[in-house]
């Protein structure tokens, strides 16, 4: 049997399915098991009611694989896998079934024998008189109509089910989407402000460098200005001392 969830593959629709999928698959594995308890009547109740979830399995895993389209290529080899499990515990449910459903003896309780004399010979000839009187195959047939009624109803509610589920996943997903495409739309806005910002602050830098080159400039020429009035007086001075000596 597959392990249920082994891996974070696939999409959220698919493992929508898939959780209903190990949902029902349960109910059928104990729907399954009960059955060998019981005969007669409730025998028959309780293989309809396996037969109604074996069918449903067997939806789930047909819907699994059609979404399995949606799933990235990277997990396709995982999803591949887990439906091929699935498949093969319907097959093996859908077996047991069958076989639990052939066991007459089970089914008709003391009524049914594989040797019509000894003591049971009257009740296996009553049984097949029954089997064959017109009003026990119409009964029957009625019986058969409304089980199948009773199934399409029952098919039909579980898909309208899915489908508002699914429905309501997909509006779910679709707001999330809305809600992350505006943050990205704020985180964008957010981003091109910053980026102006940054544009308008180099602006400013380099008109500060170039105001801090022109005052360095200016403080270099008036150094050279001050030493050439400084050199200017000082030999001025030695040219007056001079005069005097001489």
């Amino acid at each position: 049997m597959s392990n249920p969830l082994d891996t974070d593959a696939g999409t959220e629709l698919f493992k929508h399915y898939e959780s209903e999928y190990l949902l029902v698959r349960a109910d059928l594995t104990q729907k399954l098991d009960q059955i060998n308890e019981l005969s007669g009547e409730p025998r028959k109740a309780a293989l309809s009611a396996a037969e109604r979830a074996l069918e449903e399995t067997d939806e789930l895993v047909g819907q699994m694989q059609m979404e399995k389209q949606n799933v990235p290529s990277s997990q396709r080899t995982a999803i591949n896998r887990r439906i091929r499990d699935y498949k093969s515990d319907v097959d093996g449910y859908r077996r047991k079934l069958r076989t639990l459903a052939e066991d007459r003896s089970a089914l008709f309780g003391g009524r049914y024998t594989d040797n019509p004399g000894g003591a049971s010979g009257d009740a296996q000839l009553e049984q097949r008189q029954q089997l064959l009187s017109g009003r026990f195959l119409g009964s029957q047939r009625k019986g058969n109509l409304k089980l199948i009624d009773d199934k399409g109803t029952d098919r039909l509610d579980r898909s309208t089910q899915r489908l508002k589920a699914s429905q309501q996943l997909a509006n779910e997903t679709e707001s999330i989407g809305a809600n992350t495409l505006a943050t990205l739309q704020q985180q964008r806005e957010t981003i091109e402000h910053t980026t102006r910002v940054m544009y308008e602050s180099e602006g400013y830098v380099d008109r500060s460098l170039k105001s801090i080159k022109g005052i360095a400039r200016r403080m270099a020429t008036n150094r050279i200005i001050t030493i050439a009035i400084i050199t200017v007086l000082v030999l001025l001075i030695f040219a007056v001392i001079f005069s005097k000596f001489k």
